[in-house]
């Protein structure tokens, strides 16, 4: 057999084409610093020549390869103009939180290692950062201790698999494998939700099939958390999904209460965790998440308030083995070679996947106990600033502001529109808009590690500048 000399191989076309790989690195760098630096003295969202820009990446696709350098440029000179700036410290929507310096750089150093973390022998530093970055989180969120978890790409798919765990642990309590044998003719598992459910939950649910619209609906309080006393009787294979932090008042079911009636009744409790549940690791606020750790399961997103890049989430289980069952893929596959050390394959919906347990691990070891608490107690406060202000304006607030949430009213459905919407377009900060319990608010979630009392400040001023023109 004819050798190939590495000359040869280097000198191909398609390396030729690609340019020098330390110039591009130092390029993208560059670049990215550049837009970063220039977050805060920018609109939030993308002015109108920005998004017209966007044509520049209307073309056919080249029949020759083009300039990596020119690509780069094509993608920062009209593309980083159309971004929101999610990562600044005025974003307000959607509880979307930023990116620590230290996990953005442990992303980027991520991205060149271009691990496959699948199973342990594809990327043994993944594994052990995995599991480490489990363990601390388990700790830190007052977990039981053993639980279980994956990382996964966000909220929809940890509930997914805090659900596939439950329907795995009572269908197989009544003798059905749901993981071998299906739902065809499987014992029916009824599902309890309460008023204000979250839609990846029902979402996770019709993937699991489930159904979004066979579910038990129980009332909520004007905070949105579910009434306890209004449960309905439970018997037979039941799953109770709760939730840790409504996505508009921030406010939490009482967890623990539910918990005690469902287990009663040999119930499953999951909690949808996806922000609120961090609210463990504050000392300040621990109180609102009294009983979460008498659930069966917890889904949680690390890219809100732990402020790591998209996409991060995570799925925690009390039962490793449920967990397990349930999402395993098929050992007949011989070439995934499986070894004695945790396989972070077997507790999540994925095989292949990035390695984003690296950022997660990063993020905390750099925290610690008292900055993870920090990170999260600030916002807290800085929401109940806003809403302070918000109201000695004249404006009136509907939620109680004990998280990071803040939902206020500009006075009838239309005008409070109006004021969202100026809000928006005038781009000091960015909020959205949302519907609760009959009344139009505006909706101010504060999630970043980047903002300060002067952010705040300054966004006051514009909407209550805004709404007085309004």
């Amino acid at each position: 057999m004819t050798s190939t000399s590495s000359t040869e191989i280097s000198s191909s076309p398609l390396s030729e084409s690609q340019g020098d790989q330390k110039d591009m690195l130092e390029e993208a760098a560059r670049r990215a610093t550049h837009y970063l630096d220039g977050l805060d003295s920018r609109t939030v969202f993308p002015q109108h020549e920005a998004l017209a820009g966007l044509e520049s990446f209307t073309e056919s696709f080249p029949q020759n390869p083009r300039g990596p350098l020119e690509t780069l440029s094509l993608l920062d000179k009209a593309g980083s103009p159309a971004t929101v700036a999610t990562n600044g410290s005025r974003y307000f929507g959607f509880v979307i939180g930023g990116s620590l310096p230290v996990a953005l750089a442990a992303n980027v150093l991520a991205a060149a290692w271009d691990q496959n973390a699948g199973l342990y022998i594809a990327s043994p530093i993944t594994a052990k950062l995995e599991k480490v970055a489990i363990d601390w989180l388990v700790d830190v969120l007052g977990l039981p201790t053993g639980s279980a978890g994956g990382f996964v790409t966000g909220g929809t798919m940890a509930n997914f698999g805090g659900l596939a765990a439950a329907r795995h642990a009572l269908l197989q309590r009544e003798g059905w494998n749901a993981e071998a044998q299906g739902l065809f003719g499987a014992p029916p598992v009824t599902v309890i939700v309460g008023e204000e459910v979250h839609t990846s939950l029902l979402k996770a649910l019709s993937l699991l099939g489930f159904g979004r619209e066979r579910v038990m609906r129980v009332p909520v309080d004007g905070q949105g958390r579910m009434i306890a006393s209004a449960l309905p009787a439970i018997s037979g294979p039941t799953v109770v999904c709760t939730q840790a932090g409504n996505v508009n008042t921030g406010a939490f079911d009482p967890i623990g209460e539910i918990c005690r009636v469902a287990h009663k009744a040999g119930a499953w409790v999951h909690v949808d965790g996806a922000f609120g549940l961090w609210a463990t690791a504050a000392p300040s606020r621990a109180h609102l998440t009294t009983g979460i750790d008498q659930a069966d399961s917890w889904a949680l997103d690390a890219h809100k308030w732990l402020n790591v890049p998209y996409d991060s989430g995570l799925v925690f289980c009390r039962n490793p083995e449920d967990l397990r069952s349930a999402l395993t893929h098929n050992r007949e596959a011989a070439y995934l070679i499986e070894g004695n050390d945790r396989e972070p394959m077997e507790y999540t919906p994925e095989l292949s996947r990035r390695a984003r347990g690296i950022e997660v691990w990063a993020a905390l070891r750099s925290l610690g106990r008292t900055g993870l608490a920090e990170l999260i107690d600030r916002p807290c406060r800085l929401a109940s600033k806003f809403a302070a202000g918000l109201k000695a304006g004249g404006y009136t607030i509907l939620n109680d502001v004990e998280l990071n949430q803040v939902l206020v009213s500009f006075g009838d459905a239309e005008k409070t529109k109006r004021v969202i919407k100026a809000v928006q377009e005038d781009g000091t900060c960015w909020c959205g808009g949302t519907v609760w319990q009959g009344h139009t608010a505006m909706r101010i979630s504060i999630s970043s590690w980047a903002t300060t009392e002067s952010d705040i400040d300054l966004s006051l001023e514009a909407i209550l500048r805004i709404a007085k023109t309004v």
